[in-house]
């Protein structure tokens, strides 16, 4: 059954925008939708961009509808199809691949 090697972790995963008001808010919320159908454990914190650094050595991921402009060593995946609604479908997939690469 799909997600049941990862059935005892929660991922952890840093969304990040502007303001870290309703952009990140819609997009953390529309993630750990669409990856808890998918059998995931998650646990999203939305953040501003500048947050990023502090926030991302805790995190399995960092999901970000801003440019991210620091090296950080989790994976960063670029927010913007869960606004536009365009590619949902093969981001979701990238961050799942992305998460049980662990």
């Amino acid at each position: 059954m799909p997600g049941n090697e990862s059935a005892g972790k929660v991922y952890k995963i840093v969304v990040a925008c502007g303001t870290a008001i309703a952009t990140s808010t819609h997009v953390a919320i529309k993630i750990k939708e669409l990856l808890e159908e998918r059998g995931l454990r998650i646990h999203t914190i939305q953040c501003r961009v500048p947050e990023v650094p502090s926030l991302a050595p805790d995190a399995d991921l960092v999901v970000a509808t801003a440019q991210v402009p620091y090296d950080i060593d989790v994976p960063v995946v670029d927010g913007i199809p869960f606004l536009t609604g365009i590619g949902i479908k093969e981001v979701i997939e990238k961050i799942e691949m992305l998460l049980k690469k662990e």
